[in-house]
């Protein structure tokens, strides 16, 4: 006779193994290191225009990782398998460019840029 206590056992055990290949959402991701050295040389000008690229960016790739956070669910639902374990993921992209924002907040502290 089945045991309907180890068959809800696997099930919670595979749909936990199964999810972890998931995509991670952006605000879970941690920011890569980047030196602020990089930018310190540049005016409080450049040092805005730097940033509102690097938070476009960063947005671009949010949005994107998002969407294929959503996309694993929806994948994992129906066919148990996460579609970024066979298309990847921009998860390395959301941490370069969180990494690029703090580093350039660094350099506008450093510069005293207002």
């Amino acid at each position: 006779m089945f045991n309907f206590k180890k068959g809800f056992l696997l099930i919670v055990i595979s749909a936990v193994v199964l999810a972890s290949g998931c995509a991670n959402r952006p605000e879970s991701i941690s920011a890569s290191y980047m030196s602020h050295e990089r930018f310190i040389d540049n005016d409080c000008a450049k040092l805005a225009t730097l940033m509102g690229d690097a938070r476009a960016d960063l947005q671009n790739f949010s949005d994107m990782q998002n969407s294929q956070a959503n996309t694993d669910a929806a994948t994992v639902f129906f066919v148990l398998i996460p579609a970024s374990q066979l298309s990847g993921d921009y998860e390395a992209d959301v941490a370069k460019y969180k990494g690029m924002v703090e580093a350039i907040e660094t350099a506008q502290i450093k510069n005293k840029c207002k």
